[in-house]
């Protein structure tokens, strides 16, 4: 497995990622995109920068994100 690409690494350098957001996003671009990459990490942007900077993270970080969304850990933040 090679090095994921550094943080903050400009979307576009991330040749090949195919960018992917959920389903319950708005119609206003208020959201996040993710893509996974070869090396298997996963790489988040901001959906209104699309060409700014992607954050690398592992999949045990991701499923670690997932999990507590979806046990209502960030429910306040919302």
């Amino acid at each position: 497995m090679t090095n994921p690409p550094a943080n903050g690494i400009a979307a576009t350098e991330l040749v090949g990622a195919s960018w992917r957001k959920s389903s319950y996003s708005n119609s206003q671009g208020n959201c996040v995109e993710f893509a996974a990459l070869p090396d298997g990490s996963v790489a988040v942007r901001n959906s209104r920068d699309p060409q700014g900077p992607a954050l690398i993270y592992t999949r045990a970080e991701i499923s670690a994100l997932l999990s507590g969304a979806r046990d209502g850990e960030f429910d306040d933040l919302a």
